[in-house]
Parts: structure tokens; sequence; C-alpha cells
């Protein structure tokens, strides 16, 4: 294998944007919340061509299989020509919904919370929060 077919799991993940960070990609696979082929796997792993790697974003469990290995982060057009998502319409909707459920969350669209909005949430927040 050439030092380009040589690409981590987390670089990976973050690379075609599934984590924000690699930071959060890493944490992930430690928490073993990534899979790759039915075995639980370490931020190290390398990334092989044809590889279903499943990943647990509580509270949806997203499937994607590998095209082609990639280290850098490609633009969100791109990211199809190195992953497939096999990811079923059901487990996309329980990721929307969970956002729902939140006290803080808007619709898109909406635009910026007012001031009163604001201190609507803080004071919702703090009251959970401080329990």
């Amino acid at each position: 294998m050439t030092q380009k077919d040589n690409i981590r799991i987390d670089k990976f993940l973050w690379a075609v944007r599934i984590f924000k960070t690699r930071s959060l990609a890493s944490d992930a696979c430690r928490k073993g919340r990534i899979i790759v082929n039915n075995i639980q796997v370490k931020p190290s792993h390398t990334v092989i061509k044809n590889e279903i790697i499943v990943v647990k974003k509580l509270p949806a469990v997203f499937t994607y299989e590998v095209i082609e290995p990639v280290g850098n982060r490609v633009s969100a057009r791109l990211v199809v020509n190195f992953v497939t998502d096999f990811t079923t319409v059901e487990e996309k909707a329980k990721s929307d919904t969970g956002k729902s459920g939140r006290s803080d969350y808007r619709i898109k669209g909406t635009g910026r919370p007012t001031k009163k909005e604001r201190r609507t949430i803080d004071r919702l927040n703090d009251d959970f929060f401080n329990k």
C-alpha cells in the first residue's frame, strides 16, 4: 500500500463530513460508536475500499460504504465520490426528531431569536439545568 492509501478512520469520517471535527470522530471511535464490517474500531483503523461503516449518532444509526479513501476534507458536493450512504429514511427521520425535542431548537428559516425569545430560552435552560 502506498502512503495515500493509509487513511485513518477518524480522518476519513471528518474528510467526508460525517463529523464536524476530527476529534469528534476520534471520540466516537473510542466510545465504540464506529463499527466497520461488524467490528468496533479504534481511531487508528485504516480505511479500505468497499468497507461498510456503521456510525451510531444517537438516536439514529447511519450506514456508509467507502468508495475511495480520502484524507483531505472535501466539499459537500464531492462527498458522493468517496462514500455511499445506505442509511434508511426512517433512521434519518430519527435524527431530525432528536433535534426538535430540544427547547432551544429553532425551525430552519425562522432566523435569530428576538431579545424576548432569547430571555425565554435562557430562563427555560436555567430551570432545566439547575434542578
